[in-house]
């Protein structure tokens, strides 16, 4: 089988893998339909890992953000069956250390998350024509195209986002960085009863798709946001989805006191401005990765609660697998870029 393999920054490769076994008791075989390209999977491309401390050390095959059909099914699986399309989730807690055991699964000590070079030996991807999961990790997708389904990943982690952020309903919100992961917030925000939403970005394709999604207001980041900083603030919510030190610096002028900030961008490290955080009592809270929300996004887009067919910019067939990274990583013309296995 054909899967998409890391070697080094600018080191994409197309390689010819083994095919896998058949599927054991509880597990499922999936020919692999879509894949989306995340942030991540850009970031090990560009620059070979994550910030300092998260570096490739071996070839590994990326990809998380996967929908397949199911090819076969192993003993005693209930519910799934030949043909079905599924999002296949990423995330894979051994559900015994102490933090899956404390209900905080995306905490786990023996994490196997597809595509991630955080332990040694790295944890290989999902971007490869043939997979074996758990049957566990398979949300049924019925009613939704491959490339809506393999959003259900990135839609999970704005969905454990807003369980960070708490009550929602009537709150004035602001996004700051409106790729994938922002504006997936934005859907996710007004869904849980967002009253106001505002997003800056620096790319004008952006913020023009921050609207279409459901923003009342985007601007350019680097107009600042000083109107929204008169008499102690405006928003109550900050979904900080850059990564970027300025953004969430900026930001907090226009912050109401004992408002909260959520940061999902993963950039490095960044400093922080803590002294104007003190003094208007904000809350920071980290949201990293999801579990029990990837059912629930599938959940809502089968619904037609959540519509995230917008972002959805370009498809590319897995032959063509490094232009379409090269794709993904233009802010001026790309949202989600993904790749069809079957092309």
């Amino acid at each position: 089988m054909k899967a998409i393999v890391i070697h080094a920054a600018r080191d994409l490769r197309l390689e010819e893998r083994p095919a896998p076994p058949p599927p054991g008791p509880g597990e499922v075989a999936i020919e692999m339909a879509t894949g989306g390209i995340c942030g991540s999977d850009l970031h090990y491309y560009q620059h070979g890992g994550i910030g300092e401390a998260i570096r490739l050390r071996e070839p590994m095959i990326l990809g998380h953000e996967v929908s397949g059909r199911i090819a076969a099914v192993g003993d005693g699986v209930e519910g799934l069956s030949e043909g079905q399309l599924v999002a296949v989730s990423p995330s894979r807690p051994c559900g015994r250390c102490k933090f899956c055991l404390e209900g905080a699964p995306n905490h786990c000590l023996n994490m196997r998350f597809y595509g991630s070079a955080m332990p040694f030996p790295h944890i290989q991807g999902a971007f490869r024509q043939h997979l074996i999961a758990d049957a566990s990790q398979c949300a049924d997708a019925t009613g939704l195209t491959p490339g809506e389904a393999a959003m259900a990943e990135p839609l999970a982690v704005c969905l454990h986002a807003m369980r960070q952020a708490g009550d929602l309903v009537g709150k004035s919100v602001l996004v700051t960085g409106v790729g994938p992961i922002g504006a997936l917030c934005i859907l996710a925000a007004r869904r849980a009863g967002a009253d106001r939403i505002v997003a800056t970005d620096l790319s004008v394709f952006t913020r023009e798709m921050a609207l279409r999604v459901g923003a009342d207001e985007a601007r350019d980041a680097r107009a600042g946001l000083d109107d929204f900083a008169a008499r102690k603030g405006t928003f109550d919510v900050l979904f900080e989805c850059s990564g970027v030190a300025a953004a969430l610096a900026g930001a907090i002028p226009a912050m109401r006191p004992r408002g909260t900030i959520v940061q999902l961008g993963l950039g490095g490290d960044m400093t922080l401005p803590v002294q104007a955080m003190t003094a208007k009592e904000l809350t920071l809270r980290g949201s990293f990765r999801f579990h029990p929300e990837f059912h629930t996004g599938v959940s809502l887009m089968r619904k037609g609660l959540l519509d995230v067919k917008p972002l959805i910019t370009q498809t590319v067939p897995l032959a063509d697998a490094v232009g379409g990274f090269d794709i993904a990583g233009d802010r001026t013309r790309a949202m989600k870029a993904q790749i069809d296995f079957t092309a």
